[in-house]
């Protein structure tokens, strides 16, 4: 049993919490439930706040060119990919932040970051003389947010006992992935209000109207500063000792990089959808006479995927990692071989199944992520499976970047994204065969 002397309400307030053990049932029961789950609803809040401004970029770029930007469509595709690579690169960073500087420091000052890009873009498209290498540079920094999953995460799982990581990884992950799906619901909103600044004149094929599309950042400014003042006053430590070498070990593990690849499959596939999705609308589809609104339909593929990582947890949970994988693995194979048919559409009567398709991706990505993140503390201890959490997620929030470039790529070499899905099928049934290999099938190497 616990020493009383740690519990919430007679322990020395302190940054660090000692003597943590949530696998303890008593000492979860009387001591540690509530400290995680107020760290479970911050973090969440502070990480929903993270894949807004990280995502903001893909609902701002589809309308550029509409008031008055000259960038074509390589460029515009650069720009969307921009983020990504920050936030990949972040990543790797704040895989090692958790141990050195603690949850409460490393959640409140990541948070209050987020300010840079908001108040950056916001500035950025009210001037008309603004730089394409300018919006780049915005762009990445825009990645700011993606990094933060990758110290979120891990801290997350320090809180929690085994039995209930998936759950609570699952609710998280789901809850911050939803941020993408808010960005790109709320945007065409609030760029239609005028709050702050003079609008811009939006011109289309079809006619013309008054946004304010600064507001697409300025509005997350007084979200983001009520996230890092929550984080500050009602965050707490948990003492975990590894240094940077001691950290390291995890690349010397066979599953780390085997985890690696499937991750990338399921959340590399959801970020890197996301991202392109607006632009691979506009650009297939919306070329046609009344053709659908890229935003209007957008957010509908994130919403199902953070939907699904939340709802995949507990399932997760209960049936096992590797069997919930094996299937997102499956069903990500079956909808990307799909969408090849509807890449180089004619008219719009194959807008249906081009939406269906995509959808299938986002759903099964969703699926996965949840998954993949309950095989992690499974097959690792503790502090590796912080730092094996943290490594795939920074290596798989390449996504958007990897997406965005190969699809423009493509499109500009071939004016249609199919050599993309039939790459990315041969990707899914690779992974497909490591799952079931490594984890899935009976006397499996590491069954999880």
């Amino acid at each position: 049993m616990k020493n009383p002397q740690a519990s919430e309400s007679t322990r020395p307030k302190s940054d660090v919490i000692e003597g943590w053990d949530p696998n303890d049932e008593q000492y979860w029961e009387t001591t540690a439930k509530p400290i995680a789950w107020r760290t479970l609803w911050i973090t969440t809040y502070c990480l929903l706040l993270s894949f807004c401004t990280w995502f903001m970029v893909s609902a701002i770029v589809v309308k550029l060119t509409g008031i008055g930007y000259r960038f074509d469509k390589s460029q515009l595709f650069w720009l969307n990919s921009m983020p990504g690579l920050a936030a990949g690169s972040l990543r790797i960073i704040h895989t090692f932040l958790i141990p050195i500087f603690g949850t409460r420091k490393t959640v409140a000052v990541s948070t209050l970051l987020l300010v840079i890009p908001s108040l950056g873009w916001g500035f950025a498209v009210m001037n008309p003389n603004t730089s394409y290498a300018t919006f780049m540079i915005l762009a990445f920094l825009a990645g700011l947010g993606g990094g933060n999953f990758s110290s979120f995460m891990p801290s997350t799982s320090l809180f929690f006992p085994k039995k209930l990581q998936g759950t609570a990884l699952g609710i998280q992950a789901g809850l911050g992935n939803f941020g993408v799906s808010v960005a790109q619901f709320l945007i065409p909103v609030v760029i239609g209000i005028s709050l702050v600044g003079s609008g811009q004149t939006f011109k289309t094929d079809q006619a013309s109207q008054t946004i304010y599309l600064q507001n697409a950042a300025f509005v997350w400014v007084p979200f983001v500063l009520l996230g890092a003042l929550l984080a500050w006053y009602g965050l707490r430590t948990v003492p975990v000792r590894a240094n940077l070498r001691e950290q390291f070990d995890i690349f010397s593990e066979k599953h780390t990089w085997l985890m690696t690849s499937l991750y990338i499959m399921t959340f590399g596939s959801f970020s890197g959808y996301a991202a392109v999705f607006p632009l691979l609308i506009k650009e297939t589809y919306s070329k046609f006479p009344g053709g659908p609104e890229p935003l209007a339909y957008a957010f509908l593929g994130p919403l199902i995927g953070a939907l699904m990582r939340v709802v995949a947890g507990p399932f997760a949970d209960k049936l096992g990692g590797a069997r919930v994988t094996h299937y997102s693995a499956v069903g990500l194979l079956v909808c990307a071989i799909g969408a090849t048919f509807y890449m180089n559409p004619t008219g719009l009567e194959s807008w249906g199944g081009f939406l269906l398709f995509m959808l299938g991706l986002f759903f099964f990505s969703g699926v996965g992520n949840a998954s993949t993140f309950k095989q992690m503390p499974m097959i690792f201890p503790p502090r590796q499976a912080a730092g094996v959490i943290g490594w795939t997620s920074a290596i798989a929030a390449y996504g958007p970047f990897v997406f965005s470039v190969l699809i423009g790529a493509i499109i500009a070499r071939t004016g249609s994204a199919t050599l993309f899905f039939y790459g990315a099928a041969v990707y899914y049934a690779v992974n497909l065969v490591i799952n079931w290999w490594f984890y899935y099938r009976k006397n499996a190497e590491k069954p999880c």
